[in-house]
């Protein structure tokens, strides 16, 4: 058995668990609003979360072609697969340690990062490809922004219209709406966010001259993706909920449905242009949004700051952290 097969399916392998991993790391965000309002039970939200995620997943790959080539150049990496293997397990690991303790960053950024650190250590900063990394990084800096800004213009849209409409009964019309916007935003969710452990392995494939330079994502990487990630979906990460769920903001059924409607909006828009962004820091600030419309004393800043500083230091972090791994698979392989 070659050591580039050998490499080969411990990309695959690495990218299935990376996928899992975001499952229950990042899908979290898309079922926080509707269980912290009880519009779902948590058991249900994620059985519904997992269902859309895979429907999404199996939608579209344009973001899987833009991590696979925008990023690096395969063919010009020397000792390709040890510099994806590196990403891979880079971004697992600051992923597992930022699940664990309950802060949602963003797996886009960890794995772009990853990827741009690791090819970096093997080439110099001559290996990426400025002009899509650049491209990446606009979208991954801007669609917060964006986020903010949308969620606060729906949310103060919905004050306007339903402002002399009984709260309560509001509040009870909304939170059935919450579960076809949670749907929703968990498809959205897949048809971003799959699509990034599609691009490593397809990447990985093109660099090993398994698929020529121009190929599609072949289905069986869709599918797999697809299903790695509606399983670790149906795990649960109720430490994110947590915090997504109410420590941003006490969340009211119309606040949850303006939210979602604001992430959905957003990650759509970049799937549609083949932009991978993190849906983490999208859906969140949508969320801060939404909460500065609506009472901007309500919002929990400090929890806000604590998920800027981790969006901020998760991509020199994840690069570092990679270009480490790097050099130390490469005395392995």
């Amino acid at each position: 058995m070659s050591l580039i097969f050998i490499l080969t399916i411990l990309i695959v392998i690495g990218a299935l668990a990376f996928d899992f991993i975001n499952g229950f790391h990042d899908t979290a965000n898309a079922i926080a609003t509707s269980v912290s309002t009880k519009a779902l039970k948590p058991r249900h939200a994620i059985l519904l979360a997992a269902v859309m995620n895979f429907i999404g997943a199996m939608t579209f790959t344009g973001v899987a072609k833009s991590i696979s080539k925008d990023i690096v150049d395969p063919f010009t990496l020397h000792n390709g697969s040890v510099v994806i293997l590196a990403a891979i397990l880079s971004a697992i690991i600051w992923n597992l340690v930022t699940w664990y303790f309950g802060i949602p960053s963003s797996s886009s950024h960890a794995i772009i990062g990853s990827i741009a650190g690791a090819a970096i250590a093997a080439e110099g900063f001559a290996a990426l490809n400025y002009s899509g990394f650049l491209k990446i990084l606009e979208a991954l800096i801007l669609s917060p922004i964006l986020a903010f800004v949308v969620g606060y213009i729906v949310y103060s849209i919905f004050k306007v219209v339903f402002k002399n409409f009984n709260l309560t009964k509001t509040n009870r019309s909304f939170r059935y709406i919450q579960i076809g916007t949670a749907a929703l935003q968990s498809y959205s969710h897949g048809t971003n966010d799959a699509q990034k452990s599609m691009g490593i392995i397809t990447m990985a494939l093109i660099a090993n001259n398994i698929l020529p330079h121009n190929a599609e994502v072949p289905l069986w990487v869709q599918i797999s993706c697809a299903i790695a990630m509606g399983l670790g979906t149906s795990i649960g990460g109720w430490k994110i909920i947590k915090t997504v769920g109410g420590k941003i903001m006490k969340i009211r059924p119309i606040n949850g449905v303006a939210a979602d409607l604001t992430g959905a909006a957003i990650i759509f828009g970049a799937t549609y242009i083949h932009l991978p962004v993190s849906t983490t820091h999208v859906i969140s600030s949508g969320i801060l949004g939404v909460g500065s419309a609506h009472r901007i004393k309500g919002v929990k800043w400090d929890t806000a700051q604590r998920m800027i500083i981790t969006w901020v230091i998760t991509l020199p972090i994840s690069a570092l952290l990679a270009s480490v791994l790097y050099f130390l698979l490469n005395l392995i392989f």
